[in-house]
């Protein structure tokens, strides 16, 4: 998290299943320099440092970002956020894979929060019986402990992701990791897997403010077809992935730009 100059631009950075938000702090230098105020960057619920839920949904995750998020729009959550709106605050929402539907849930008009943006990232749109089958079983899981941090680390590397854009001893990964008893497993929960498929007409239908939807060309995980249905603005961003926000930082926050 950092704080800018002007008090009234809030932006809320959302990272996608098995990260944490750490993996947002390699934006720190741009967001200084291009994003006139403060931004905020938590971990989901059963994520890095924020305690588990005794179930998950997308509602779920949804208040649990804003309850932390309270003190600083001053609109408590499932209230109408009335004292946010008079503030003049701007609560922009840019949020990765499961935290752009966690971002929808956000912009739901019965969320209370003052929300006027959002930006969905590699939201995964179709899923199959298989897909579900398969996060189902790796939710009834227990969490696996290893001999090493290497080894942990390579584990959530694979699990976020993000294998092949940071490195085993970066620090964006210690926020993954958790050490107990000279062993390592992964903060996750694994729990969170069972959160299943979003409705994504339902949330847009519920969202009104205004949406973009954007992926890297080479996404495997949602085609520009699938994003085009839904009837609100694509952008596909240039050789880039599923990962896009770490691969090209600068190409992502470029999308903010209509919000500055």
């Amino acid at each position: 998290m950092t704080d800018g100059s002007d008090c009234r631009r809030i932006l809320l950075l959302l990272h996608g299943m098995g990260a944490t938000g750490d993996v947002w702090l390699p934006w720190a230098p741009l967001l200084e320099h291009r994003w006139p105020g403060r931004w905020f960057a938590p971990d989901l619920a059963g994520h890095g440092w924020s305690s588990p839920l005794p179930g998950y949904t997308f509602a779920g995750l949804a208040d649990r970002v804003a309850a932390g998020l309270e003190p600083v729009t001053g609109a408590a959550p499932g209230g109408v956020g009335s004292e946010g709106r008079r503030s003049g605050e701007r609560l922009v929402v840019l949020g990765h894979s499961l935290g752009g539907v966690v971002a929808l849930a956000l912009a739901a008009r019965d969320a209370g929060l003052p929300v006027d943006a959002v930006v969905g990232l590699g939201i995964k749109a179709v899923w199959s019986p298989a897909e579900l089958a398969k996060a189902a079983e790796l939710a009834g899981r227990p969490a696996t402990w290893f001999a090493s941090r290497d080894e942990a680390a390579r584990r959530y590397l694979r699990v976020s992701g993000l294998g092949g854009l940071f490195a085993p001893d970066h620090p964006v990964v210690d926020a993954g990791l958790r050490a107990e008893d000279g062993r390592w497993r992964l903060a996750m929960d694994p729990a969170a897997f069972a959160v299943g498929a979003p409705d994504l007409p339902a949330l847009l239908a519920s969202a009104d403010v205004p949406v973009l939807l954007a992926r890297g060309e080479h996404d495997p995980m949602v085609s520009d077809a699938q994003l085009a249905a839904f009837g609100v603005p694509v952008v596909t961003l240039p050789g880039l992935g599923h990962n896009a926000h770490v691969e090209d930082p600068a190409a992502v926050l470029a999308l903010l730009d209509p919000y500055l």
